[in-house]
C-alpha cells in the first residue's frame, strides 16, 4: 500500500488547481496521508478491505476528451422512458460547450466544476457538509483528487417532469483511476427521479471511488436508482450521504449485476421529524466477484421511519456482505425502523456474511431486524418438477421470484420491467459486459423462460 500512497502523493503534487475547491483538496490530501486506504483493522472492512486490491499506480485522464456525441458510445436508453440523459466518460462530464444547463423552471444540471463558478454560494454551502468524519481515507482521497461530478439543483416547489439519468463509462486501454464527486440539492417540496448507471466498455482494470452528497429540504422527495454492471477487473466504491429534513422522503434501489469488487456505502441522517427512508438493494454475483453493502441510518429526530430490504444470490466462489446499522438517538421517540437481508448461496464455496444491527437509545420505538442465508427450497423445487417444469426452469423460477421482489419496488413502470428482464438474463448467465451500455438492448441472444412471467405492476 506504500506504493499506492506514494503514487497518490505524486499525483496530487503534480496537479494545478486554482478552483474554489483547492483549500478543501489540500485538507483532504493531508487527511488521506494520515489514514491511507482502509484495512481489515477497521470493523466495517474486516471481511474484505480494499487496500490489498488496488494497483500500485493507475493512469489518470487529466482532461476530458474532445467532445464526442453521446450516441457514438452510448446507444440505448431505458425502454420507453423519456430521461434527461447526461454522461461521464473516463471521469469527465460530456458536453458540447454547455457544461451547465439552467432550465426555465430553475433546475440546474451539469458539471460541478462549472456550477461552483456560476453558483459558488449554492455549491459551497452544501459541498462536503453532510458526510460524517472521514474514517477510512476513501472520502479524503476523493475530495483530494476528484476530477468532476454531476451537480443537480431542484428549486423549491419544482417537480422534475423527466427522470435525470447519469451514465458513467470507461473507454481506455489503460488501467484508470476515477474519482467522481456528485452533489444533489433538493429545495422545499421539490421532486426528482434520478437514475445512475455505472458500466464498462472494456475489461481493463479500474479503480472507481465515487462520493455522492444529497441534501433534501422539507417535504422534498427523491427516488434514487442505481445500476452497476462493471467488468470483473474493476474496483468500485460508492459512498452516498443523505441529509433529510422534516417530512422528506428518500427512496433508493441499488442493483449490482456485475463487478470485480463493489462496495456500496449508504449513510442517511434524519434531521427532521417525519422524514422517511426506504432502502432496497439487489446483488447477483458469481465467479470470484464480491459485493459489500453498508447501510447506516441515523434517526436524529422523533417520528421518523426507515425500512431496509436487501437480497442477494451468490454462485461459484463469489462473496457478499451486508452490514445494516440503525441508530436511534435518545430523544428520537416514535421511531419505526426495519431491516431485513436475505441471501441464497448456490454452491458450498460461496461466502456470505450479514450483520443487521440495531442501536437504540429511545424507548418508544418499533424496530426489527432479520437475516437469512440458505439454498433453494427443495420442497418448492419438487413441487415445480411435479408440475412438469424441467429442473433448469424450476431453478430459474425460484431464483427469479426471490430476486424480482426487490425490482418490484421500482416506481417507474418501464424501468421496473426492464430490470425484470435483466434479472432473468443475469440469472441465466447471459447478462455480462457488452460493448454498449448497462441496459444491453443490443444483445444478440435473449433468454426467455419456456413460459411467460407476467411483470408486476402497481
Amino acid at each position: 500500500m506504500q506504493d499506492f500512497t506514494q503514487f497518490i502523493k505524486q499525483t496530487f503534487e503534480a496537479r494545478n488547481d486554482s478552483s474554489p475547491f483547492e483549500t478543501l483538496r489540500k485538507e483532504a490530501f493531508t487527511k488521506f496521508c494520515e489514514q491511507e486506504l482502509p484495512t481489515k483493522k477497521i470493523e466495517q472492512w474486516r471481511h474484505k478491505a480494499i487496500d490489498k486490491l488496488v494497483e500500485p499506480q493507475y493512469a489518470l485522464q487529466s482532461e476530458p476528451f474532445p467532445y464526442i456525441p453521446i450516441e457514438k458510445f452510448f446507444k440505448c436508453n431505458v425502454q420507453n422512458i423519456n430521461t434527461q440523459m447526461f454522461a461521464f466518460l473516463n471521469g469527465w462530464f460530456v458536453h458540447d460547450n454547455q457544461p451547465l444547463l439552467t432550465f426555465e423552471n430553475g433546475i440546474i444540471v451539469g458539471t460541478i466544476l462549472e456550477a461552483v463558478k456560476q453558483y459558488p454560494e449554492l455549491v459551497l454551502q452544501h459541498f462536503s457538509k453532510i458526510r460524517p468524519d472521514k474514517t477510512d481515507g476513501l472520502i479524503a482521497l476523493n475530495e483530494a483528487l476528484f476530477s468532476d461530478g454531476i451537480f443537480i439543483y431542484i428549486p423549491d416547489n419544482v417537480r422534475a417532469e423527466m427522470p435525470i439519468q447519469v451514465v458513467s463509462l470507461i473507454e481506455s486501454e489503460q488501467n484508470l483511476m476515477l474519482q467522481h464527486h456528485n452533489l444533489i440539492v433538493m429545495g422545499k417540496n421539490a421532486t426528482l427521479s434520478f437514475i445512475q448507471c455505472d458500466d464498462s466498455l472494456r475489461n481493463e482494470k479500474s479503480f472507481i471511488n465515487n462520493v455522492t452528497e444529497i441534501f433534501m429540504d422539507e417535504y422534498s422527495q427523491l427516488d434514487y436508482y442505481k445500476m452497476e454492471n462493471k467488468s470483473s477487473e474493476s474496483l468500485l466504491a460508492n459512498n452516498i450521504y443523505i441529509n433529510q429534513q422534516a417530512n422528506s422522503q428518500f427512496f433508493s434501489n441499488v442493483t449490482t449485476f456485475n463487478g470485480g469488487y463493489v462496495r456500496n456505502n449508504i449513510h442517511v441522517e434524519m434531521n427532521g421529524e417525519y422524514a422517511d427512508a426506504k432502502l432496497y438493494g439487489l446483488y447477483l454475483v458469481d465467479r470470484k466477484q464480491y459485493v459489500d453493502n453498508q447501510v447506516e441510518v441515523i434517526h436524529n429526530q422523533p417520528n421518523t421511519s426507515s425500512n431496509q430490504l436487501y437480497k442477494g444470490i451468490a454462485d461459484d466462489e463469489a462473496g457478499a456482505n451486508f452490514n445494516g446499522h440503525v441508530i436511534v438517538k435518545p430523544h428520537a421517540q416514535g421511531i419505526a425502523a426495519y431491516q431485513i437481508n436475505k441471501n441464497i448461496a448456490l454452491t458450498d464455496d460461496v461466502k456470505i456474511t450479514t450483520h443487521p444491527f440495531l442501536e437504540i437509545y429511545a424507548d418508544d420505538v418499533k424496530c426489527s431486524h432479520g437475516a437469512t442465508i440458505g439454498q433453494l427450497d427443495e420442497e418448492a423445487m419438487f413441487y415445480l418438477r411435479s408440475r412438469g417444469i424441467c429442473k433448469r426452469n424450476a431453478r430459474m423460477l425460484l431464483m427469479y421470484a426471490f430476486a424480482n421482489n426487490v425490482a418490484d419496488y421500482v416506481k417507474i413502470p418501464e424501468l421496473r420491467n426492464r430490470l425484470n428482464e435483466m434479472i432473468q438474463k443475469r440469472l441465466s448467465g447471459e447478462l455480462s459486459i457488452c460493448d454498449q451500455c448497462i441496459l444491453h438492448c443490443s444483445n444478440k441472444k435473449s433468454f426467455d423462460f419456456e413460459f411467460k412471467i407476467k411483470p408486476f405492476s402497481n
